[in-house]
């Protein structure tokens, strides 16, 4: 069951300034749904007015609300990123199992293209709605106009849950390039709705307190990101390691999940 959990509205502030004071110039503000949080206009007017560039993830459906609209319209964001799940209700809702989001999410997409917002579409393909992909970016392209990226591969949840998983549409697969490293842990992290930081959404353990340790435990990402692109566990003394295209952390996700190992791993046949 879901239960809405998080931080003081004290605490938010607090964290918000913390991250302010960090040197965070851009914050993504995301869900589950951020925008069904009751705080969630408080606390995105707030990160705006300490210079935060917030850029808003939501499913849309509650762009279609007024007091929304005149909040992203007083307070623009640097961009909304809007996922997409079908063409058709039919299709749409299936994806959601929402009853009445698709029409919610178009009212919504057509009042932020007529206020000017700088929304950008992630289409989402999964097996449900595949038979409309290409009805989707037709309707980004015609209707809105929109910038979009489409999206084929689900990740496994952080949990070790392989369920978005059974989700995907294999023949829209796309191989990733390979992986170099990033910079997770150094120059961006992730903080949850308690204020725990991680090196990134994928990576989030070990992890620091910032409401109870401040900002002298940020540093200390930097030695655990190194730590968690080691390759260990299934992937240790991997003799493919130059040409991986799985960051170590979301491969331990996928192996957690026990996922088919094709879809992460070039040794693809055989176990672990």
């Amino acid at each position: 069951e879901k239960r809405f959990e998080g931080l003081s509205w004290d605490d938010k502030t607090r964290l918000l300034g913390m991250l302010r004071d960090a040197g965070v110039l851009w914050l993504q503000m995301t869900g589950g749904e951020a925008l069904v949080d009751p705080q969630f206009a408080a606390a995105y007017e707030c990160a705006h007015q300490l210079g935060l560039m917030v850029q808003v993830s939501t499913n849309g459906t509650q762009l279609h609300k007024e007091r929304i609209l005149d909040l992203f319209t007083r307070y623009r964001p640097y961009r909304l990123t809007v996922s997409l799940y079908g063409a058709t209700a039919e299709t749409y809702e299936k994806v959601t199992r929402n009853r009445g989001s698709y029409g919610r999410v178009f009212r919504g997409l057509d009042a932020a293209r007529e206020r000017g917002l700088p929304v950008r579409f992630s289409v989402i393909v999964t097996d449900d709605n595949a038979h409309e992909r290409d009805a989707m970016v037709k309707l980004v392209e015609e209707r809105w106009g929109f910038p979009y990226h489409v999206y084929s591969s689900m990740s496994p949840t952080i949990h070790g849950d392989g369920d978005p998983l059974v989700s995907q549409a294999p023949e829209y697969l796309r191989p990733r390039s390979v992986f170099t490293g990033c910079n997770a842990g150094h120059t961006f992290f992730h903080v949850n709705p308690h204020g725990i930081a991680s090196i990134c959404k994928i990576g989030r353990d070990p992890s620091v307190n910032l409401i109870t340790e401040g900002l002298e435990a940020l540093p200390r990402l930097s030695a655990i990101a190194e730590s968690l692109q080691l390759r260990t566990g299934g992937c240790s003394g991997c003799s493919k390691v130059g040409s991986c295209r799985t960051c170590r952390p979301l491969a331990k996700l996928y192996q957690d999940a026990g996922d088919n190992r094709s879809l992460y791993c070039q040794h693809g046949g055989y176990g672990s």
